[in-house]
């Protein structure tokens, strides 16, 4: 990835998505759309708008899809309580001997939770995406293998469905089911870092946009601060677009609230066209 730039999209549920997807829209409209970028790392959330940024649909129409009631995907409304899961997967991941060990074990968490089926997942999934085909464009969607712990990152060479691999990325441990892809079960690429943004390495200019922002209420095994700091010790230009306080307030405190979608989308349009940078 020397000398290009990349793009770097994090998790934060549906209400995510919006603000994302609002937040691309606004930065074009104040003529600094960056969605243009060589190469798009995309992490739960981020891996949903990754592939709706390359299914031809342009920014507007892209909009309407997350504020129009008759254009929105069919959500399952689900809540999550951070200090209940991070409280649960701490019991999993108590005494863990490595960063490896504390994966796998998230794994066999997320794989003993009980949850909506995975075939009724897909089916949302299908129905946020306008296309079903990998956009030309290079985009990278991160997940982890729940048995073996280890990242992948899933693309357009991987002979992957393009579904398969979003679904896969954002599977939520205790709350989505992992998802099974060449006989492996995948769960969410955030368990390792809500966004990943640590893996644009080499990149010269590096722009994050991560709807849990700088202080992840779950961070993963990288936060974003020690990410950001090492792409610019290694000599990139890193640009950091988080939620501002009316992006917050409109995200509200479930990001899986279907209806959190329009006001967050709104909110993060407005605050693209100001073109706000958090770092």
């Amino acid at each position: 990835m020397a000398g290009e730039h990349v793009l770097v999209l994090g998790g934060g549920g549906v209400a995510g998505i919006a603000w994302m997807t609002g937040l691309l829209a606004g930065l074009a409209d104040a003529r600094q759309d960056i969605t243009g970028a060589d190469v798009i790392i995309g992490t739960s959330a981020g891996a949903n708008v990754a592939a709706q940024l390359g299914s031809g649909l342009g920014l507007d129409e892209l909009f309407a899809r997350q504020t129009e009631p008759a254009l929105q995907a069919a959500e399952i409304p689900a809540e999550i309580d951070f200090g209940k899961l991070g409280a649960e997967m701490a019991e999993y991941m108590a005494g863990a001997p490595s960063l490896e060990e504390v994966l796998q074990r998230t794994g066999a968490y997320a794989l003993a939770a009980q949850t909506v089926n995975e075939a009724r997942r897909l089916a949302v999934i299908e129905s946020r995406l306008p296309s079903h085909d990998w956009p030309s464009r290079p985009i990278r969607l991160m997940a982890v293998d729940c048995k073996t712990g280890v990242l992948r990152a899933f693309d357009s060479a991987a002979g992957v469905s393009l579904v398969d691999a979003v679904a896969a990325s954002c599977a939520v441990p205790g709350v989505w089911p992992p998802v099974t892809i060449g006989g492996s079960r995948y769960m969410d690429g955030g368990v390792r870092s809500m966004d990943n943004a640590d893996l644009a390495t080499d990149a010269s200019r590096v722009t994050v946009v991560s709807p849990f922002g700088l202080a992840a209420p779950l961070a993963g095994l990288m936060t974003l601060p020690d990410a950001v700091a090492g792409l610019r010790a290694g000599g990139a230009e890193v640009t950091v677009f988080e939620p501002d306080q009316a992006s917050r307030d409109a995200m509200g405190a479930n990001p899986l609230d279907p209806a959190a979608r329009a006001p967050a989308a709104q909110a993060g349009r407005a605050q693209g066209r100001a073109g706000l940078t958090s770092a």
